[in-house]
């Protein structure tokens, strides 16, 4: 039950927010007393806690998933991208990154801490693929690459209110991280996905 519980806290924190969503409305959704949530959760920021645990490891395997596929690294950046976005499909347009920062900022920052590795590492294995592959100049300074990047993604989802608003700029974002860095042969593969993400 208290796996039933986190799974459906999160898919609501992410669809609807985490300050508008309460208790009852988990209780009400998933025809349980509200007693039975607080069996396991002695109150509402512990289950936003678990929560958020199960997304980073959502967001974690999601990226996994796709790095196994082995596609060019242009092409896995917009995969991860989209799939992103279905990720965090927002009926209530309102980011959730945002909201757990505003209402919620002890929480953030320990998600925060947790992202930082695991984000850079990915960001660095982009790259060196992307090199390898021919698609980046092999002159990039791999590690001042990796943390512009990081302070971008991150900078927009902290002061972004609207889900689809950040949607947008990030990937504005991600089309300039990858021309600073693309050869002739990156560009016109970054042009192909940009045409295609764009239908």
């Amino acid at each position: 039950m208290k796996d039933k519980i986190i799974a459906k806290a999160s898919e609501m924190f992410l669809k609807l927010g985490f300050k508008s969503i309460t208790m009852d409305d988990i209780a009400g959704e998933m025809c349980i007393s509200k007693k039975t949530i607080y069996k396991y959760f002695c109150n509402k920021e512990v289950l936003i806690q678990e929560s958020t645990a199960l997304v980073h490891k959502q967001v974690h395997e999601l990226i996994e998933s796709v790095v196994a596929e082995k596609h060019n690294a242009i092409f896995e950046n917009f995969k991860i991208k989209e799939m992103f976005k279905e990720l965090f499909n927002n009926s209530a347009d309102s980011s959730p990154v945002y909201q757990l920062k505003k209402h919620y900022p002890e929480i953030y920052q320990r998600v925060l801490e947790q992202e930082v590795n695991q984000c850079e590492h990915w960001f660095r294995e982009n790259i060196k693929k992307g090199i390898t592959e021919g698609l980046y100049r092999p002159d990039v300074d791999i590690e001042t690459y990796v943390k512009f990047y990081y302070i971008l993604i991150f900078h927009i989802n902290e002061n972004t209110s609207s889900e689809n608003e950040a949607q947008r700029i990030e990937l504005k974002a991600l089309e300039y991280h990858t021309r600073a860095m693309a050869t002739e042969a990156g560009i016109i593969e970054l042009e192909k996905n940009l045409l295609n993400t764009n239908k």
